[in-house]
């Protein structure tokens, strides 16, 4: 009975006035020169490294996030069968060599006899013939060695280039076919952001402008950086009608990797986009309050009680904080989120 009237006390907690918690007007941006869209990290090379020719996993010599050199072993598949198929053919080819020294020196002989006139042209004639089938026999087992060798060589997988470990799909002892993938390598140093932008947009911006990137995981100082570089892809999306934007990362960003979130702010002050983009609202800072995976702030109602709405932020300018979705211009906010939160909370019994 305690618990459910201490649940119905939080529920029903009495409003607070607007005079009595510091509240503000969320405005609308005057900034029409940027718009946002949302985009995901992702790493210019990368790979999946298969198998070609079957085996079982006999050595596993990297797991995932290790840092790899270019031509460093990362996988071995039991090549028994194909180190005896390798073995086999150079004894065939040291066979054939032999043969080939034996056929030298009988056409030798037979030209001596031929040049006294001991033998018939004819006689002559099997003789280099005899010699030359042994010479196309040697290349011949040369060829199927080298292909062996070849062969052998695939059983132990090595890295293209130098880069990280992202995932290493098998296990010791798993057997290896054709095409299954055996490990996914990227290279850090040549990271990008990719972005749909929709077709509307994408006629207020050509190749050659750098957008601004904003990465909100990471820390605020290393939020926001300029684009090294930018590319609008000349394909369009005919199921969303929306084209990709690619801009390169600058090299040596420390906590960026593939797959994080990103917001490409794209110069499009010219499209429609960008007018709805400027009617987003700016608010303090410190306004806006974190708990674990809610970004949100407190809006007051008609009667000054505050309510935590969650919301997506955007750019921030100095003390003021843009917000992309969740509140409207005109809307009022509490402009201390800490206060708004005690002012919130129950009142202790």
């Amino acid at each position: 009975m305690q618990t459910m009237t201490l649940a119905l006390a939080c529920s029903v907690a009495a409003p607070i006035p607007a005079a009595e918690l510091a509240s503000v007007v969320a405005k609308a941006s005057s900034d029409q020169s940027n718009t946002a869209f949302d985009g995901v990290v992702e790493a210019v090379r990368q790979t999946v490294v298969a198998a070609q020719v079957p085996g079982a996993v006999v050595q596993l010599l990297v797991k995932t996030g290790d840092h790899v050199a270019a031509g460093q072993v990362l996988v071995r598949l039991d090549s028994r069968a194909a180190d005896q198929s390798a073995a086999a053919n150079d004894a065939q080819v040291i066979a054939a060599r032999a043969a080939l020294e034996v056929a030298s020196k009988d056409v030798e002989r037979q030209r001596q006899l031929f040049a006294r006139q001991y033998i018939s042209q004819a006689a002559l004639d099997q003789a280099e013939s005899q010699f030359k089938t042994t010479q196309a026999q040697v290349q011949a087992q040369m060829a199927q060695a080298g292909a062996a060798r070849t062969q052998t060589s695939l059983y132990v997988v090595r890295a293209p280039f130098a880069g990280v470990i992202a995932d290493v799909p098998v296990a010791l002892g798993d057997m290896a076919m054709p095409g299954r993938p055996l490990a996914t390598l990227y290279d850090p140093a040549a990271l990008r952001v990719v972005a749909a932008v929709p077709q509307s947009a994408s006629t207020g911006w050509t190749n050659g402008q750098r957008p601004r990137i904003e990465l909100p995981s990471l820390p605020a100082a290393q939020q926001w950086l300029q684009a090294s570089a930018a590319q609008l892809l000349p394909t369009m999306d005919p199921a969303t009608h929306t084209v990709t934007v690619r801009a390169n990362l600058p090299a040596g960003l420390a906590g960026v990797v593939p797959g994080l979130y990103a917001r490409l702010w794209l110069p499009l002050a010219g499209s429609s986009t960008a007018t709805l983009s400027a009617s987003s609202p700016l608010v303090p800072r410190t306004a806006i309050v974190q708990r674990a995976e809610l970004t949100g702030l407190y809006v007051l109602d008609a009667t000054g009680k505050p309510w935590l709405r969650q919301v997506r932020l955007g750019a921030v300018s100095g003390a003021q904080v843009q917000v992309l979705s969740g509140l409207t211009a005109g809307e009022r906010v509490a402009a201390d989120a800490q206060a708004a939160a005690r002012a919130t909370a129950p009142a202790a019994r």
